[in-house]
């Protein structure tokens, strides 16, 4: 059970280290694909035990899982939200090419002077949200279709640059700009985000992959468990709508705020 496994593509995981990042993954599919937050869960399982020896094995390989259940997750949102997809589409193509230089960037970056920056955003994201109970429950765009296109394409890419960079909060922050800025109830931000979401995460691996930074093994395995839980979680926010969705979102805003406060905390 606790015996490294010789398996290409696992970099030496036991069993029990392998069945605990697929729970990991299973759990963070499954919250991912409610309201995003999942790298809240997944990248710090994945950090406790860093396969490959290094932490850029474990950014990479996590991208592998988190592309599959973003994948599911839309499929699943598309056959049972209404999606605007001439604003999701150029939103999501942008925020491809983002995620792309921020993978690029991912060890030139002071990680601690970001990781204070978000913190600072969770926490203004979280009170806001939580001080107006009436925000995301119905569908109001604000802008004409023009100017959301605009806004969403800018905060696509902005968004894309710190996923690429696997920084935390990437999907609540894609809601939260959906909901907030743009003026769309929770689901149907959460549907879109996902859109996006996926085209982030291949943004990364199209540098990680030939880059060699992929656990291949590991990360086939937990992508079938990130499936599964985002699948799940993405007709189970379809069928309890936006006030449920809502306390999600603000729950998993609270539990990026205390990762990553406690990470400042101990100086990383």
């Amino acid at each position: 059970m606790f015996t490294a496994l010789d398996w290409p593509g696992f970099a030496d995981l036991s069993l029990a280290g392998l069945l605990f990042l697929c729970a990991a993954a299973f759990l963070a599919g499954a919250v991912d694909a409610i309201v995003g937050g999942g790298g809240l869960i997944q990248l710090p399982a994945m950090l406790l035990l860093v396969p490959g020896g290094e932490v850029i094995y474990s950014l990479a390989t996590s991208k592998i899982a988190a592309v599959a259940g973003t994948t599911a997750a839309a499929h699943t949102y598309a056959r049972k939200t209404p999606i605007d997809w001439r604003s999701a589409l150029p939103m999501a193509l942008v925020a491809l090419l983002g995620s792309l230089g921020g993978a690029m960037f991912a060890d030139a970056l002071p990680s601690s002077v970001l990781n204070v920056v978000v913190l600072v955003a969770l926490v203004l994201v979280g009170i806001y949200t939580w001080r107006k109970p009436e925000l995301g429950t119905a569908h109001a765009p604000r802008f004409q279709a023009r100017t959301q296109v605009l806004v969403m394409i800018a905060g696509g890419a902005l968004i894309g640059f710190w996923d690429g960079i696997a920084g935390p909060g990437t999907g609540s922050f894609l809601v939260f700009l959906l909901v907030g800025l743009v003026g769309f109830a929770f689901v149907t931000a959460s549907a879109t985000a996902k859109i996006v979401n996926v085209a982030t995460n291949v943004g990364a691996l199209v540098f990680f992959i030939p880059a060699g930074k992929v656990l291949w093994g590991l990360g086939v395995l937990m992508a079938v468990s990130n499936i599964t839980g985002s699948v799940l979680g993405a007709l189970v926010a379809s069928r309890r709508g936006s006030a449920f969705v809502r306390r999600v979102f603000l729950t998993v805003v609270v539990g990026l705020v205390a990762s990553l406060g406690w990470k400042l905390a101990l100086g990383g």
